[in-house]
Parts: structure tokens; C-alpha cells; sequence
């Protein structure tokens, strides 16, 4: 039988002086590694990643002009705040901050007015990417006040104005959406084991990616949500179970490239898209498979907390949301019938 590839080029099984089993990243120019988490978690992933790709390193302070834009935001990189934030948060933030330092990390941050806020919004195109630089503005601005770091104590962003977006975001699939991804793409496809991993487990693009048979325990699945840190434990409902049997044996995780390799969250999502563009299905995204399983949970009449349980929320605000839409049916079907009866 032939070996399998590395899905992890460099990374080797280390089992160290106390017996604890450890990976290490070797490679030639390079400083050992020991990566940290889970084998094909998010936060070993992203370890091995840095440790191939590199990352921009976090100018000193000292480096940067005082009183600009770009001082301001390497303050708050090598802050506590921005340590304590998930790696998934990091790393987005991150690329958000980049950017703003790209387009104004020159500029005097003690001066900004709304108008300049929404000049830099102004550079992204659509509404969600627009009223994010005003999110990570207001934020360095509110960092800047509490730090004593301008004298002003208005934030600026905050009186910018924000885009219009769609109240509901990302589209949530209908039944017959499901029905004809599902006939389109055949029992033991992975776009198919994709699908049921999403709809049923609430999973997120970075928990499907790492997600595999260590999280299962019997006929159930537990993970702890990259994004939350909720942890989340679900039963293995049947049909996305048949699809898990029809995997390799010998394979960790759910879902790999051909060459056996873990996908990027990224990677994952543009992926799925084409698989939903080939089942004709262009509108629809993997995010919009959790808000279809929320929804189906909802209308089957489960509680505000059973509903954050399955999408691994701290709180019930977001799964009250779900319950109010699936109610509001009921209750018009109940009032239209009250009146029914009133003309009799």
C-alpha cells in the first residue's frame, strides 16, 4: 500500500522526555518549531503556516512616527487587547490593520474627522467592507482615548456614516435549495459530506476545515468553536453519518485536497462556492447553511438556547432572532385564522 502523503511537509511526531506526543516543524534556513493545539487545528495550522510562509514581522514603536496613524495601530498590535483575541481574530484583524496602514498610516490619527473616515470607507467596494474599516477605526480610536493617546475624547468613527447593508446577510438557504444541491451532488461526493458537515453541525468555514474523526466520540461530534471558543457537542444525525462512513478509514480529517492536505479556511469557502455555481445554486454560500440549520430548528419549535447550542453561542441574542422569524408565521396563521372564525 502506498504511504500517504505529509499533509503537513516538515511537520514530524516528536513524543518527548514525559511521553507527551508533540509536532515538530523542521525545515532547512529555518529555527525548529514546536507547533501548538490539536494536530489539524485551526491554531496548529495557522502555526504551520507562519512557520512556511512567514509573516510580516510587528514594527517596533520605536520605528514608527509618534502621533500617526501607523504608530497608533503598532501600539495596539503589541498591546494585551490584541494578544488576548482568538489566532483567527488575529489574523484578520491583522489584514484589515495592514491595509489602513497602507492607505493612511502617515496621517496624524489626532486629526481625523468623520469625513475622513468615510473617505477611507469610500475605497472598499460594497457596504460590508466599507462599514469594517469603520468598525476597526472606531476601534483604534476607542484603544487611543482609553490609553491616553490623543487629547480628544471623540471617536470620530463613531460619527461616521455607516452603509446600508442587507438586514439579513449572507442568504439563508430554502428546502428546495438543499434538495437540489443535494440531487446534483451524489452520496459519497464531498461536496456533498461538505454540505450535511455545515447544515448539520453549524460549523463555521475554519471549524469544518480542521473538523474530523477526533472530533467525534461515538455518534456524536465535539468541537470548540474557532470563533467562540463555545464548545459545541451534537449528535451525528444519520444522513451525514452514512457520508462520514463512506471516507477512507485511514483518514483524519473530513475534508482534504486530493493530495490529502487540510484546506484553508479560505480555501474551503471558494471552493464550496464553485460547488454551489455547478449546482447552479450562485447565490448560495456555506454560511448560509448554518443560518438553514438554525432556521429548521426554529421552526420545529426548538428553545432560543437549544438553538445557540447548535451554533455555539455565548448567548441566546442571535438564536431569539432565528425563533422570532419562525413564530411570526405561527402567529399570523393563528390571528388570520381568529378572524375566520369572527365572520362566521
Amino acid at each position: 500500500m502506498a504511504r500517504r502523503p505529509n499533509p503537513f511537509p516538515g511537520v514530524s511526531r516528536q513524543v518527548d522526555r514525559h511521553g507527551k506526543v508533540r509536532f515538530r516543524f523542521r525545515r532547512y534556513g529555518k529555527a525548529d518549531v514546536y507547533l501548538p493545539g490539536e494536530y489539524g487545528s485551526i491554531e496548529f495550522r495557522q502555526a504551520y503556516e507562519t512557520c512556511v510562509q512567514g509573516v510580516q514581522k510587528i514594527p517596533s514603536v520605536d520605528a514608527t512616527k509618534p502621533g500617526t496613524l501607523n504608530w497608533l495601530i503598532v501600539r495596539y498590535l503589541t498591546s494585551t487587547r490584541y494578544a488576548d483575541l482568538s489566532e483567527v481574530r488575529k489574523k484578520t484583524l491583522r489584514r484589515e490593520l495592514e491595509w489602513l496602514r497602507l492607505q493612511a498610516g502617515d496621517l496624524p490619527f489626532a486629526s481625523f474627522e468623520p469625513r475622513h473616515v468615510e473617505a477611507l470607507m469610500a475605497r472598499k467596494e460594497g457596504p460590508t467592507a466599507a462599514n469594517t474599516v469603520k468598525k476597526s477605526m472606531s476601534m483604534l480610536f476607542n484603544f487611543a482615548i482609553k490609553k491616553s493617546l490623543m487629547g480628544q475624547r471623540f471617536n470620530p468613527a463613531s460619527s461616521a456614516d455607516r452603509r446600508k447593508e442587507n438586514p439579513d446577510g449572507y442568504h439563508t438557504w430554502t428546502e428546495e435549495e438543499i434538495a437540489q444541491y443535494l440531487a446534483f451532488h451524489p452520496s459519497g461526493s464531498k461536496p456533498r459530506l461538505a454540505m450535511l458537515i455545515f447544515l448539520y453541525t453549524g460549523a463555521s468555514r475554519q471549524d469544518a476545515a480542521r473538523m474530523g474523526r477526533q472530533n467525534m466520540s461515538g455518534e456524536r461530534i465535539k468541537c470548540s468553536r474557532g470563533k467562540t471558543k463555545v464548545g459545541a457537542d451534537l449528535p451525528i444525525l444519520p444522513e451525514l453519518a452514512d457520508e462520514i462512513a463512506r471516507l477512507p478509514v485511514d483518514q483524519l480529517m473530513f475534508l482534504t485536497h486530493t493530495a490529502g492536505k487540510p484546506y484553508k479556511p479560505e480555501t474551503l469557502g471558494n471552493w464550496f462556492r464553485d460547488q454551489c455555481n455547478a449546482a447552479g445554486l450562485p447565490h448560495c454560500a456555506a454560511h448560509g447553511l448554518r443560518k438553514a440549520g438554525a432556521t429548521r430548528l426554529a421552526e420545529a419549535g426548538a428553545t432560543e438556547w437549544e438553538i445557540a447550542s447548535y451554533l455555539a453561542h455565548k448567548d441566546t441574542k442571535m438564536a431569539a432572532v432565528y425563533v422570532r422569524k419562525a413564530n411570526r408565521g405561527k402567529l399570523a396563521d393563528r390571528g388570520m385564522g381568529r378572524l375566520s372564525q369572527s365572520k362566521r
